[in-house]
């Protein structure tokens, strides 16, 4: 019988302390831009959710430590299990969610909003760590066959999801299967036809997609065709982070987000708020502080000691690189609008805390990559 319990003073020694101070640097980063876009706001609930903010960070950090003590050998081994609590969950919100803007993604618990979609992308990342290292291929490079099952693990949320409608969640599931995939092993063969498809099946997408999305697809390559309809978020995104310039205009004194016209200015926009204030120097600082954040991740998967741990490490690195690298092209125009907040940064209890865990199972693997039990 494993033993998953780890001595307090080695365990200390093996923790994986810039990981932590990257993350909690972030967050409280976050902390304090969702208070500079809200402190004018009207209403006291939108004033005090820096407040809400910090007290998810701080439940985080409980969750992040409980994750890192724990060996990821046990998160493993009940994977299939807790997908399927997360996809009943996800069911449950399309018959009984709650409906904000055109939308089901949340459900409520005793005045708690709390959104599936969000701990389905870390729990998607323990079933398929669950079948990829149960599975046996002769060099270690799988065909369609060994595929069917983890896709289909994939595209069961991915669709409830999509249904919600939340594009962008279902998008990064699918992004987290493909680094999952690849990092176990996939024949060239297999890998190109799998992009064929994908690149054929793009038309049949398109005549499914709701006329609202296909808007937010073709406003990406002229916002200014509807300035004040689909290209509005853009358009508005743009000219914050243009106004900055090079220094910012100081801290708590961006315009965009105090005169409204920077919508989800503390959620999907939060990086638009920032730049208008800190200008170039401090985005620099910013897209440094996530690319150190991503290559530590990515240490843990070239480091991790078995490719359970290498498997699930990079399928939070790849669930962090696509949230980060996707807000911030979206803010900026490069990608359609969707719903993928900045990871850490953005407001959000749900994503928060799943970014804890998320980390909190990275530290674990790496404080455990010495061991030979």
């Amino acid at each position: 019988m494993d033993d998953y319990r780890e001595p307090a003073g080695r365990w200390f020694s093996l923790f994986d302390w810039p990981l932590l101070f990257l993350a909690l640097t972030l967050a409280l980063m976050g902390v304090v831009v969702i208070y500079s876009a809200t402190f004018a706001s009207e209403g006291e609930a939108m004033r005090r959710l820096y407040l809400k903010q910090l007290e998810w960070n701080l439940y985080g950090l409980v969750v992040l430590l409980f994750m890192a003590v724990l060996d990821y050998r046990f998160v493993e081994r009940p994977g299939y299990v807790l997908y399927a609590v997360c996809v009943a969950l996800l069911v449950a919100v399309l018959v009984h969610g709650k409906l904000v803007s055109g939308s089901k993604r949340w459900l409520g618990f005793h005045g708690l909003n709390f959104q599936p979609s969000e701990p389905m992308k870390f729990v998607l990342i323990i079933a398929l760590t669950k079948y990829f290292n149960n599975l046996r291929v002769a060099s270690r490079e799988m065909g369609f066959k060994q595929l069917a099952i983890p896709a289909l693990l994939t595209l069961v949320p991915a669709a409830l999801i999509a249904k919600q409608p939340d594009l962008g969640t279902a998008v990064v599931l699918v992004a987290i299967f493909f680094a999952m995939a690849l990092v176990n092993g996939v024949r060239k063969k297999t890998l190109l036809t799998v992009v064929v498809g994908l690149l054929v099946l793009v038309p049949v997408m398109w005549n499914h997609m709701k006329d609202y999305q296909k808007n937010r697809v073709l406003a990406v390559m002229d916002p200014s065709s509807d300035p004040l309809g689909t290209g509005y978020h853009t358009i508005q995104s743009k000219i914050a982070i243009g106004s900055g310039g090079f220094f910012g205009k100081g801290l708590f004194r961006g315009t965009q987000s105090k005169l409204n016209f920077l919508p989800e200015k503390h959620t999907d926009f939060i990086f638009a708020v920032y730049a208008e204030e800190v200008g170039f120097v401090g985005v620099f600082l910013l897209l440094l502080l996530y690319l150190a954040l991503v290559l530590r991740m990515i240490d843990v998967v070239v480091k991790a000691k078995d490719p359970m741990g290498a498997l699930m490490a990079a399928g939070v690195s790849a669930m962090f690189a696509f949230h980060f690298l996707y807000n911030i092209s979206m803010t900026i125009g490069l990608t359609p609008i969707v719903g993928i907040p900045l990871p850490l940064f953005s407001y959000g209890g749900s994503s928060l805390l799943t970014n804890y865990a998320a980390i909190g199972i990275l530290i674990s693997i790496r404080a455990r990559r010495f061991r030979h039990d």
